[in-house]
């Protein structure tokens, strides 16, 4: 049985130290492991080298490999800290995000790449308001740096269990499954997690990761230490203070001591309007389609709703997310005024009637007009209206 030169390794070392063709518990597969500083052997514990319950056969050039018929004599609870060892996994696939030809970089993008190219450990907390880019950009940080990213979705649910690891019951047996965290940090991996403002007080589980050290699974009686490289990211809408505007609803108050853990805050802005045209002419073109000067036209009626929003005028923004969104209905239904409407459709009906007509207003090839509101010399799908007048809230 050919074995690869890594695979070869760990029989080798095992075989110098139990013997040629010995049968391994998981306690001696472990201790090589440890011994050496060997990946987790998932090849080994799995047939045809797994032969018994807990028991593993060491392969010899020519010999095949039969499975123990006879159940060993072993203590019950040993079996199952033993199945639940066994469930230990780590992958060996590529976890480098790939990159997209659709993303402009901008905002602090430089400077979170810095972060995760440095293979320091340096948590950054990312904060911004909804659709402005904070996980593509993190994401996409480190598929410029050819490093592995774990993406971790937080919610109001969000437990010890979820970050770090559980049991779980498989193929019958109670087996423990290392959660994201410990395998981001066993990788030496980037890992983000995403909306940390919507977490529960059971995120203080990650307080001794978010100092740089390593955490003790008591349910396993194991410590894990970060490989180097490894670092922590969040991104969230807020700045772990709530959302007084109720504009982000569940968000919650984070532990102060959770947050000091985060040496830097990173407050991420929309785009500058010429990144933002960039943006969108590169969705247009990945779309083979020809928009004229839809994006410009976009980004202007954006930018306008977004001064007004600041300034307190209206409740209700245009993300570059949404852009992105009526750039893909215009490739859909090929109509300007269409492709806005079903885009804006979810806000309420004073909000979407202003936004519309705004956009009349910067477009003279989209009309606010019914077909029955149209007079015979009127040209359809134009707007005659003055278009100094840019603020209609």
């Amino acid at each position: 049985m050919s074995l690869s030169p890594a695979k070869q390794k760990f029989v080798d070392l095992a075989a110098a130290k139990y013997g040629e063709g010995a049968t391994l518990a998981m306690s001696d597969v472990t201790s090589i492991r440890e011994e050496h500083g060997l990946g987790w052997p998932s090849w080994f514990v799995r047939p045809p080298y797994r032969v018994g319950r807990g028991l593993f056969k060491l392969p010899v050039e020519g010999e095949s490999i039969t499975p123990i018929i006879s159940k060993p004599i072993v203590n019950e609870s040993v079996v199952e800290e033993t199945e639940a060892v066994m469930a230990y996994h780590n992958p060996t696939e590529s976890l480098v995000p790939s990159k997209d030809p659709l993303y402009v970089p901008f905002g602090h993008f430089n400077d979170i790449y810095s972060i995760v190219k440095s293979g320091r450990y340096y948590p950054a907390f990312v904060t911004g308001l909804s659709g402005n880019g904070k996980t593509f950009m993190i994401e996409q940080a480190c598929a410029k740096a050819k490093r592995e990213f774990f993406r971790v979705n937080i919610t109001v649910e969000t437990d010890e269990d979820d970050l770090l690891g559980h049991y779980a019951l498989i193929d019958g047996n109670t087996v423990w499954q290392d959660g994201p965290v410990v395998k981001a940090m066993e990788r030496g991996a980037v890992l983000l997690l995403d909306e940390i403002d919507l977490a529960s007080s059971k995120i203080m589980c990650l307080q001794p990761v978010l100092e740089g050290n390593g955490v003790f699974l008591k349910k396993v009686n194991r410590f894990v230490s970060p490989s180097k490289g490894f670092t922590v990211l969040a991104t969230a809408n807020t700045k772990g203070k709530g959302s007084e505007d109720g504009r982000f609803i569940g968000t919650n108050i984070l532990n102060e001591a959770f947050l000091e853990r985060f040496p830097i805050t990173v407050e991420q802005e929309y785009p500058a309007m010429s990144v933002e045209r960039k943006i969108l002419d590169k969705v247009f073109a990945s779309l083979d389609v020809d928009a004229g000067d839809f994006s410009e036209r976009l980004v202007t009626w954006a930018d306008i709703i977004r001064k007004t929003f600041y300034e307190g005028g209206i409740d209700e923004i245009i993300a570059t997310r949404r852009l992105v969104h009526i750039a893909n209905a215009y490739a859909i239904f090929g109509d300007r005024k269409k492709a806005i409407e079903l885009c804006i459709a979810r806000f309420d009906e004073d909000t979407k009637t202003s936004f519309l007509d705004l956009y009349t207003k910067v477009d003279e090839q989209v009309s606010n007009k019914t077909e029955d509101e149209l007079m015979p010399g009127d040209n359809k799908g134009t707007d005659e209206s003055d278009d100094s007048d840019l603020t209609p809230f």
